[in-house]
């Protein structure tokens, strides 16, 4: 299905986190974070391969102490996906983190201390090659800017992010990306709204505590939808209280419904109603899960009567539109009468063979 809108993108520089561009051209990044013991490295490992195996193209992991910094050590040696570590307060962390492998340093250079301190970090950084991503939150701004603002707002976090950067900046540092997050949709797109049209720095996006899947998917889809749709954003982090998965596909179906970027199955589906000639709820839900390892892009449109069936059927590689019978259309084409009993074997084997089909073509 051809869009009809192409968003534009702010024009940003161009940094990398390991082998993964981070704005310019590239495409927007889709990251989670871990939520095991960073010290329990099996299961560190496992859900980092969960998240990439997901989709994820970075995965952040906080790094609070030299006992985790060690078991760091350990995970990079086992994923190949570049990893984003989580940094605060302690600059000796960040040190041996670089040492270690980080693809990325997450810290606010004001918290990390002493001049002297700062510079070390930013020093390893440029011995290693890797960027620093500046991360301001309005839950934790600092004390000076919360007693002029009264309260966290838009300006006091553009404020906050304006001190670090002048700190990498003194010190001739620009390989950096930041964000902006508050758990308040406007203060966040507001805050980056600001932001964006005074640095060409890449910007990170995200809600930050959005809540638990259902409604921090609402949030983050609007807050992040709003800002993404204004071409701001070069990669992003739906934080939600689920699993770290559940980020990373959610993350996707909102730049796959902006057209931002094509990754796995776009499923359209009807709401159903009386009219549906099969139970669509449970076959979209079934085929929806037993798709989920795909990241070829495909459309696929699962219509329960012949009201709107044809026409979304029409459009995509797979559809199916119910009916006296069934029908199967692939490429927009009517292909075959489909039973009831069959319908989610039938759809996901058509799915494969379109993919693979489209494969060998290549």
């Amino acid at each position: 299905m051809k869009p009809i809108h192409t968003i534009q993108r702010r024009k940003s520089r161009q940094i990398f986190v390991g082998d993964v561009a981070i704005g310019g051209d590239a495409p927007i990044s889709v990251q989670s974070m871990t939520n095991t013991e960073t010290t329990n490295v099996k299961a560190t490992v496992a859900q980092i391969q969960a998240i990439q195996n997901a989709g994820a193209d970075l995965v952040r992991v906080s790094v609070p102490t030299m006992d985790a910094a060690e078991a760091f050590k350990a995970i990079k040696k086992q994923v190949n996906i570049p990893l984003i570590t989580d940094i605060h307060f302690d600059y000796k962390i960040a040190l041996k983190v670089a040492e270690y492998g980080a693809d990325c340093l997450r810290i606010n250079p004001g918290n990390i201390g002493r001049e002297d301190r700062i510079r070390e970090v930013v020093a390893s950084a440029i011995d290693h090659n890797i960027p620093i991503r500046i991360g301001v939150n309005a839950g934790s701004l600092e004390k000076d800017l919360q007693k002029k603002y009264t309260e966290s707002t838009p300006e006091a976090m553009v404020e906050s992010a304006f001190r670090h950067i002048d700190i990498l900046d003194k010190l001739n540092f620009d390989n950096f990306k930041i964000s902006l997050k508050a758990s308040e949709i406007f203060m966040t797109v507001f805050a980056y709204q600001q932001l964006a049209s005074q640095i060409d720095n890449p910007l990170h996006l995200g809600i930050t505590e959005a809540g638990s899947l259902r409604s921090g998917t609402v949030k983050s889809s609007i807050g992040l939808g709003l800002l993404l749709s204004e071409g701001i954003g070069d990669t992003i982090r739906v934080s939600l209280a689920s699993d770290p998965v559940d980020e990373v596909r959610v993350g996707f179906d909102i730049l796959k419904s902006l057209n931002l970027r094509q990754k796995g199955v776009n499923l359209i589906a009807c709401p159903s109603c009386s009219r549906q000639k099969f139970d669509v709820i449970k076959v979209v839900n079934e085929l929806e899960s037993r798709l989920e390892d795909i990241t070829e892009p495909i459309d696929v449109a699962v219509i329960g009567c012949v009201v709107n069936g044809p026409g979304e059927a029409k459009a995509v590689s797979v559809g199916l539109t119910g009916g006296e019978p069934n029908l199967l259309y692939l490429d927009g084409k009517t292909h075959s009468k489909i039973t009831n009993e069959n319908l989610v074997d039938e759809l996901e084997a058509q799915v494969r063979n379109q993919l693979k089909n489209k494969t060998q073509i290549a």
